[in-house]
């Protein structure tokens, strides 16, 4: 199963461990002679419309960090990978894990690899939660890469 790896699903937050868990996958798709496809989920609001009001609708709030999310998205291939243009981007909206699973089943992901922890405080909690659910529902291996490990640069 392991040997037909031909597409890796990275997970990226943009935080300082997105960086190195991309090299970390890029070596591992290097070694499977694999593509990359990176993706971003900018997190549903919607649950949250209850707790505050904010200035603009919610919709067009979520429209504008998906739009800047694509952005930064660009940016950070450009800034972190040796060729850019060959690795697949894709931004979504909604539950981080789900749309990581959902997104893996539709490219057909071989392997996934991402980070045990994203940022540092309260997102480090989310995002460990959300590699504890990929991992417990992916449609395919996950890798999962501590970023505060010394072997992990």
């Amino acid at each position: 199963m392991m040997k037909n790896v031909k597409t890796i699903l990275v997970p990226i937050d943009f935080s300082d461990n997105s960086k190195k868990i991309l090299r970390e996958a890029v070596s591992v798709a290097e070694n499977f002679g694999a593509k990359l496809e990176t993706l971003f989920v900018v997190q549903s609001f919607e649950d949250y419309s209850g707790f505050f009001v904010p200035h603009i609708p919610i919709d067009q709030f979520q429209a504008e960090m998906f739009e800047s999310a694509t952005i930064k998205m660009d940016n950070f291939l450009e800034d972190n990978l040796e060729n850019p243009e060959a690795c697949g981007r894709h931004t979504a909206t909604g539950d981080v894990g789900e749309e990581i699973i959902k997104y893996a089943k539709e490219i057909d992901a071989g392997m996934i690899v991402m980070g045990t922890h994203g940022y540092k405080g309260i997102e480090r909690v989310l995002f460990g939660s959300v590699a504890e659910q990929v991992v417990k529902n992916a449609p395919c291996p996950v890798l999962t890469i501590n970023p505060y490990h010394k072997g992990v640069n």
